[in-house]
């Protein structure tokens, strides 16, 4: 058995067991969270091993059903796949065992295992499937896969809210699928092959206008994917609304595969930075109106969701640069940027359960409330704001540094957009320390034991009366109209996200946070500082994957050859 043989199973393994719980439905709980848990430990397994043999052995290569490049499906793991294999299995493992913990507060156990589960393992095998993916329609599968289990993931509950951020959702990514299709269509048409090692030599043959047209069609459909500016209109009304494991696990996830997919189309199929200015453009833009867009919120979600638009600009700006040094910085800013930015929305979902709320005008005290929960906040923080030595910025030390070596005046332009970027990003998460942490606690803070007015609660508040509404039956249960009490239906304000569970259901706020949950946050807190810790080998790793993706012959040469 070699590695290559590992290849179908990050893809294979989530799907298989998606189908088993299924089958199972509600029943046997425990066996059903091991099944999840050990399936995604196995892919971790599977994808730190497919990294290790493509670093020392090459670009790893199956061609499914031994059928040639040319018409079978082909899976390559090079080291960025590889690299992106492990950071997201790593990941979504946390984020499982989080879902688990806040399934187990919730005394939510359906909705969790009989929905959540298999639309997460089957978002698990779309993912990978994309960074596995030797063509573009087994690309565009693998998007389809993780597309349509999103769409259960994001409506999940049916709750109000929930439901009116998935519609805008699923009418982005339905228009981005058509544009896949027109693209995969032209570049076929164009060339006779959709595998990305023959296209790397069929491209350069056809005429530039052409080469042109196909490099832009495919740069807008990866464009919407990655949340690039302009095109990122979406994303900021579309993530808050879901669960906390949902919402993180997207942030730090489905953004990236667009990231990704542009980085290996860009080096493969367009390289010598054609497009360079433009992309340079589009970074800048992202980075400043991200950040702008984030400094004006008072909701942590929705500023949060800012902050992921404006990050994903550096991303882009080491694209655009096309040179050893800013392809590296962008390999390592990626895998740097999933694991910070699911770690402050899984600390998002852990403030609204202690403290009722994420509308940061009506938060403060936490740092005394809950000290654990202050340090798994601002440990993330700070390295999202790019703090030394933490990797955010060693990461976008990285990028600004080729910018300078670049030497050109859109780089130069680029780099200072970058610490204005970084510098703004700073001013926005100490706001949030400020007002959520370190303030004094305000009067009407939500108190232990509060249950949170869902969405479909205010809804009825509004129709029926004023006042807050009593939630549905959930434990602890609301008190009725006159009773002294700690727990008390409170109704958010408006344009705030509602505090729900995976079901839809109110959730209800706790002094101490449940375990599993917070020991997944501290988790990815410590994967996070891992790279800091092993930011030696990793930047040599990103440095080998930036030379090994501008030569484009190890892939192509592996492809071919098997």
């Amino acid at each position: 058995m070699t590695a290559s043989d590992l290849l179908p199973l990050p893809v294979a393994l989530p799907l298989l067991a998606a189908g088993v719980k299924l089958a199972i439905g509600q029943r046997l709980p425990r066996t059903q969270r091991f099944i999840s848990a050990g399936v995604l430990c196995a892919v971790l397994g599977a994808s730190l091993a497919l990294l290790v043999a493509a670093d020392r052995d090459g670009p790893q290569v199956m061609h499914t059903g031994t059928w040639p490049a040319s018409v079978g499906i082909t899976l390559v793991a090079d080291r960025l796949s590889g690299l992106m294999l492990v950071v997201s299995a790593a990941v979504t493992l946390c984020v499982l065992i989080y879902s688990i913990g806040q399934g187990m507060a919730d005394q939510d156990a359906a909705t969790p295992l009989s929905v959540f589960h298999p639309a997460y393992l089957i978002l698990v095998a779309g993912v990978c499937d994309t960074f596995l993916a030797g063509d573009l329609f087994n690309l565009y599968v693998g998007f389809e896969i993780m597309l349509t289990s999103s769409y259960v993931l994001l409506t999940l509950g049916g709750t109000a809210a929930r439901m009116r951020a998935g519609a805008t959702y699923v009418v982005v990514s339905l228009l981005s699928s058509v544009l896949f299709l027109v693209a995969i269509g032209m570049v076929y048409a164009a060339a006779g092959t959709v595998n990305l090692a023959l296209l790397a030599g069929r491209l350069a043959e056809l005429p530039s206008g052409v080469r042109l047209l196909l490099q832009l069609a495919l740069l807008t459909v990866f464009g919407i994917k990655a949340a690039v500016f302009p095109l990122a209109a979406w994303l900021p009304d579309s993530y808050p609304t879901a669960p906390a494991p949902v919402t993180a696990v997207f942030a730090g996830l489905l953004t990236k595969v667009g990231v990704y997919s542009i980085l290996r189309t860009q080096t493969l199929l367009f390289p010598g930075g054609r497009l360079a200015d433009p992309l340079m453009l589009v970074a800048l833009l992202s980075m400043v109106i991200g950040i702008l867009g984030a400094v004006a919120q008072t909701d942590l979600k929705r500023l949060l969701s800012f902050t992921l638009v404006s990050h994903i600009g550096y991303m882009v700006f080491g694209i655009a640069l096309a040179s050893r040094g800013g392809i590296a910085g962008s390999v390592f800013y990626v895998a740097h940027h999933i694991t910070v930015q699911t770690t402050l929305f899984l600390v998002a979902g852990l403030i609204e359960r202690r403290g009722g709320t994420t509308d940061l005008l009506r938060l403060g005290g936490l740092a005394r409330i809950s000290p654990l929960l202050a340090v798994v906040f601002f440990v993330p923080a700070m390295n999202l704001a790019g703090i030394p030595p933490l990797s955010g910025f060693l990461g976008k030390l990285g990028l600004l540094r080729a910018g300078i070596a670049n030497g050109g005046g859109w780089a130069y332009v680029l780099v200072a957009g970058g610490i204005v970027t970084s510098l703004l990003t700073l001013y926005a998460l100490a706001k949030v320390w400020n007002l959520a942490f370190w303030r004094a606690a305000p009067p009407d803070l939500c108190e232990d034991g509060t249950v949170l007015e869902s969405d479909e609660d205010s809804a009825d508040a509004e129709e029926g009366g004023s006042g807050p509404v009593p939630a549905p039956p959930s434990p602890p249960s609301p008190p009725s109209p006159g009773e002294d009490s700690g727990a008390t239906a409170v109704p958010l304000p408006a344009g705030a996200a509602h505090a729900a569970s995976l079901s839809g259901r109110p959730i209800t706020t706790t002094a101490a946070l449940p375990a599993p949950m917070l020991l997944a946050t501290c988790a990815m807190v410590a994967l996070g500082l891992s790279f800091t810790v092993l930011a030696g080998p990793l930047t040599g790793l990103a440095d080998r994957s930036a030379s090994e993706l501008l030569s484009r012959t190890p892939y192509v040469s592996a492809v071919l050859r098997h």
